[in-house]
């Protein structure tokens, strides 16, 4: 039977509520990504400086070079430096606004359930971005760098251009950023039931080859980056599965204590004569 005309004016409304607390919630992203970009484009030359040290370590003091053939180049690698810095600057508002819109909607038991990977989410990919930043970084720009020198009389020079290292460093930023994301990706399919540990870990030799795939496509081609992020990435695959065993375990031991050893049956019923 199709509904009549009144239910669905009657249906409108709360919908109608969502729509405008999202476009409230939107808006509010918005600003603060605006805001947080006006501040940055301010900072964006101490934030660029801050991204070029690892090309400047990499560098023979005094010799290291960034240079921009475009004249319009210098000007949008800062606007791109500005935007980079502020989504991480306002990422927290962004997120907060995010749980506050979806929150309602679930159970108190869902809440807790998704809490661990909200303030995991942050942790893992700065981690991430850290050891890009850090560690990978330097290590591939001084291999890179290393190919200076005499090459048939000729003098080779390394003299890369602003934007081309911009991109680089965003390259290299979000793709361990995001890579070190995977414990909650596999933690949230294991608690919808997606997948199980078994699943996973009968599937090891097969996510061993995605994930070198992965590395492969996401970072410059150059081996020393690409185990540089697969094999992170593999070590955050078995804590996954770790965590995995031990979660099974506690729920198997909480199943286990609703049952009265003693008498076969659950606290408060009576044994069998």
């Amino acid at each position: 039977m199709a509904l009549k005309l009144r239910d669905i004016d009657e249906t409108q409304a709360p919908l109608l509520d969502h729509l405008i607390e999202l476009r409230a919630r939107l808006l509010r992203c918005i600003a603060a990504l605006g805001l947080s970009f006006a501040v940055c484009l301010y900072f964006a030359d101490a934030i660029f400086g801050f991204l070029v040290r690892p090309l400047t370590a990499a560098f023979p003091a005094g010799q290291g070079r960034l240079v921009y053939t475009k004249l319009y180049e210098a000007f949008f690698v800062e606007m791109k430096v500005a935007l980079f810095a502020a989504f991480f600057v306002s990422f927290p508002i962004i997120a907060n606004q995010l749980w506050a819109f979806v929150a309602p909607g679930l159970y108190a038991k869902e809440k807790r359930a998704f809490l661990p990977f909200l303030v995991a989410t942050p942790i893992l990919f700065t981690a991430g971005a850290a050891l890009a930043y850090y560690v990978v970084m330097p290590t591939a720009f001084r291999w890179f760098i290393g190919f200076q020198g005499d090459k048939g009389g000729l003098h080779l020079e390394a003299l890369p251009g602003t934007g081309d290292y911009l991109a680089l460093v965003m390259q290299f930023i979000l793709a361990f950023g995001i890579s070190f994301l995977l414990p909650v990706l596999l933690l949230l399919l294991n608690r919808a039931g997606i997948v199980t540990r078994k699943q996973l870990s009968n599937a090891r030799r097969y996510v061993i080859v995605a994930i070198t795939a992965v590395a492969a496509v996401l970072t410059p081609p150059d081996v020393v980056s690409q185990l540089m992020l697969a094999i992170p990435m593999l070590l955050l695959f078995e804590g996954s599965l770790i965590i995995m065993l031990i979660s099974e375990r506690r729920e198997a031991r909480a199943k286990g204590n609703e049952i009265d050893p003693a008498a076969g049956s659950a606290p408060g019923e009576s044994a069998a004569p």
